[in-house]
């Protein structure tokens, strides 16, 4: 990870610990909005929230994922996304938010095919321009 982004994580983080109201709360809102629509499965609200030109990097397969750019390549990541995992759902544990960046710490909670529960944590890195999600970098612990 670039040293600039490890300085606006602590930096936000440092804040958000003092209690520093961060002014970016369009941007949470945004990115809350984002997470239901991904949670309920809804193709077309997911992809409202990205630009045209939206960059997505999935967490798999390991070690650097797959880059998928601009609303076609995302929209098909989504749809397979949704039609693989029925049961998906992300909580996010934690958002912090500085100018166009946002950081979400979340947990992904799935049903196997056996029926058996599983889950994962991780973390995504977002930039925002004109109010919609331009690039989402996903990474997991493990």
């Amino acid at each position: 990870m670039p040293t600039s982004l490890w300085a606006f994580l602590f930096i936000s983080i440092e804040l958000s610990k003092r209690g520093v109201l961060l002014p970016n709360q369009s941007i949470a809102t945004l990115i809350n909005d984002f997470n239901e629509a991904i949670n309920q499965h809804d193709l077309d609200a997911t992809m409202a929230f990205m630009t045209d030109d939206c960059v997505f990097e999935n967490t798999s397969p390991f070690p650097d994922g797959t880059r998928f750019e601009g609303q076609t390549a995302v929209r098909g990541f989504w749809a397979d996304f949704f039609k693989g995992s029925p049961n998906a759902h992300f909580d996010i544990e934690d958002l912090i938010t500085a100018e166009d960046r946002c950081v979400t710490r979340w947990t992904y909670h799935w049903i196997d095919t056996e029926g058996q529960p599983g889950h994962i944590r991780g973390a995504d890195v977002f930039r925002v321009r004109d109010g919609k999600i331009a690039e989402k970098f996903s990474y997991v612990k493990g």
